[in-house]
C-alpha cells in the first residue's frame, strides 16, 4: 500500500487456511502448495468432515488480523476480505492437493452427486464463515475466489458450483466480489444470480466484452494479464491503456490484475501502473 499508493487493500492468505481452522490436517509443501493427509474422497470421508460444524471455526486470529490490518490503513482505505470457493476447496480436499484437471472432484459430481453436494454445503458455510469473520472485524468488501473453476463445463457449474458458490456469499454484509480463473464460457453465470457485486475476469477476454456478458448491473474487475509485467514499460503501458478503454463500457471497472503478480515481477513495474491509471483517469 505504501509503496504502490493503491487505492485498497487486500487480506490475502492461504486459500486452505479456513480448513486449517476447522481442523483438517492440511500442510503447505513448498514448492507444491496445500497437501492433505486424508483425502475426502468416499461417502464415509464426506460424513466424517462434515460433522465438523463451521459455526466452530475460531476466527479470533483473523479478526485480530482485520483489525490491525484496518488500523494501518485507516478511515480511507478500504481493505478487502478474502476466501476461496467452494469447489476450489473441493478439488484440493479431494484430490488430496494441488492438480491440473481435478479429476476426482469433477467425477464425484456424477458419480455421487448426494456426497458432492454434502461437501460443496459444508464449503460453503466454512468460506462464509470465513468471510463475515472478516467483515465484522473491519473489512469492507469480500472477494470469493474460485482458482480451479476454469476447469468446469459450464452445465457442471452451473448445477454443482454456482448454489453453493451463492451460498457462501449470500448474507455476507459487504460489497462482494467473485473471481475465477478460466469463467470466460459461463461468465455471466458468475454474477451467482445477482448476489455477486462484481465479477473478476481473467486476462483471456477483453473487458468490454465481459461486460456485455454481465450486464449493466454488475462491476467488472481485472484483467492486465501477469504475463506482460515482465515485458518492456511501452508494451505494458500500451495494455493497461487498452484494458482501461475496454473497462469503460461496464458499469464501474476495478482496475486489477487477471491474476496474481508473479514472484519474480519488479516492484517497479506495478508503481508505474498506479501512476498511469491516475494519470489517465484523473483518480
Amino acid at each position: 500500500m505504501r509503496r504502490h499508493g493503491v487505492d485498497a487493500a487486500i487480506f490475502f492468505s492461504d486459500i486452505v487456511v479456513p480448513l486449517k481452522l476447522a481442523g483438517v490436517a492440511v500442510e503447505i509443501e513448498p514448492g507444491r502448495g496445500p497437501v492433505f493427509a486424508e483425502p475426502v474422497r468416499t461417502a464415509s470421508d464426506v460424513e466424517k468432515i462434515t460433522a465438523i460444524d463451521p459455526a466452530d471455526l475460531d476466527t479470533t486470529a483473523i479478526a485480530a488480523a482485520v483489525r490491525l490490518v484496518t488500523a494501518e490503513l485507516g478511515d480511507t482505505t478500504p481493505l478487502i476480505g478474502f476466501a476461496g470457493a467452494p469447489f476450489t476447496l473441493a478439488a484440493y480436499l479431494v484430490e488430496g492437493g494441488p492438480s491440473k484437471e481435478h479429476l476426482r472432484a469433477r467425477a464425484m459430481m456424477h458419480t455421487d452427486p448426494g456426497s458432492w453436494a454434502k461437501l460443496a454445503g459444508w464449503l460453503a458455510a466454512v468460506s462464509r464463515r470465513f468471510l463475515q469473520a472478516q467483515t465484522d472485524a473491519g473489512a469492507s468488501a469480500v472477494q470469493l475466489f474460485d482458482s480451479w473453476a476454469g476447469s468446469l463445463h459450464p452445465d457442471d457449474f452451473r448445477r454443482f458450483v454456482a448454489p453453493h458458490s451463492a451460498a457462501a456469499l449470500e448474507g455476507v454484509t459487504a460489497p462482494k466480489i467473485h473471481f475465477g480463473v478460466g469463467t470466460g464460457p459461463f461468465l455471466a453465470d458468475m454474477r451467482l444470480g445477482g448476489i455477486a457485486d462484481a465479477v473478476g475476469v481473467d486476462w483471456r477476454m477483453p473487458l468490454d466484452e465481459a461486460a456485455a456478458a454481465l450486464g449493466d448491473q454488475t462491476t467488472v474487475q481485472g484483467n492486465i494479464d501477469p504475463a506482460l509485467l515482465s515485458a518492456p514499460w511501452p508494451v505494458l503501458e500500451t495494455h493497461v491503456r487498452d484494458v482501461l478503454a475496454r473497462g469503460r463500457a461496464a458499469r464501474a471497472h476495478i482496475l486489477n490484475l487477471g491474476h496474481g503478480v508473479p514472484p519474480e515481477t519488479d516492484p517497479t513495474q506495478l508503481t508505474r501502473i498506479v501512476e498511469l491509471v491516475r494519470e489517465v483517469t484523473g483518480a
